[in-house]
């Protein structure tokens, strides 16, 4: 069966509806051991956007680049984050919601078009939550570019300040390697604790400490 495509008919339906800016928000950075998680809130042109979009997952970097830059030229575009302190206090579904709020908040939306099957509870306006949002809505896709692209700009300068873990590749994923420099390197201070594999590390420590 082949791949829909996203469109811009949720963003109408609001738009016909009497809101005055429709936002596409998507979250990047869930699973990563480290680093904050990331949200965008999009909100297109109808008659300027950037032929492409797609869920950020489908496209390589330099695409992903490009359509980030003509984004900026088009669009209003806020990106916001929750720190690792946020996510290991609130958890990470939690966190994610948070950044998701603020970016949001940042553009002023009346509708947001929201990735996932829960709208975050604090949502500073009305929403409708899109399971696979990316791959349907052109704003969510747009939101997905841009926060992928900010957040692996963002790990690249943090594997400068805490070389070694491989940040710049992986992103803080938990691949083979970052999880051996784990090990070899101990936990960063932006390593988030409440995640197992950071979490059995310190307790480890902890036992063999005398």
């Amino acid at each position: 069966m082949p791949r829909s495509e996203p469109d811009f008919s949720h963003e109408h339906h609001a738009l016909s509806a009497g809101a005055r800016c429709v936002v596409g928000v998507d979250e990047v950075g869930r699973g990563p051991l480290c680093g904050p998680v990331t949200a965008a809130a999009v909100c297109l042109d109808p008659a300027r956007i950037p032929p492409g979009l797609a869920d950020s997952k489908t496209l390589s970097a330099a695409r992903r680049e490009k359509l980030f830059a003509e984004l900026q030229g088009v669009a209003r575009i806020a990106v916001a984050h929750a720190s690792v302190e946020e996510i290991d206090t609130l958890n990470i579904l939690r966190a994610s919601h948070l950044a998701m709020e603020r970016a949001v908040a940042a553009l002023k939306a009346d509708f947001a078009l929201i990735d996932g099957n829960l709208l975050p509870r604090n949502l500073p306006c009305k929403g409708l939550a899109l399971v696979k949002g990316d791959a349907k809505s052109l704003s969510i896709a747009a939101a997905s570019i841009c926060a992928k692209v900010t957040r692996d700009r963002l790990m690249v300068d943090l594997a400068q300040q805490y070389p070694g873990y491989g940040w710049e590749v992986n992103a803080g994923y938990p691949t083979k390697a970052h999880l051996e420099a784990l090990l070899n390197l101990g936990v960063s201070p932006v390593h988030r604790r409440s995640f197992k594999p950071v979490h059995n590390i310190l307790y480890q420590e902890k036992i063999i400490t005398p």
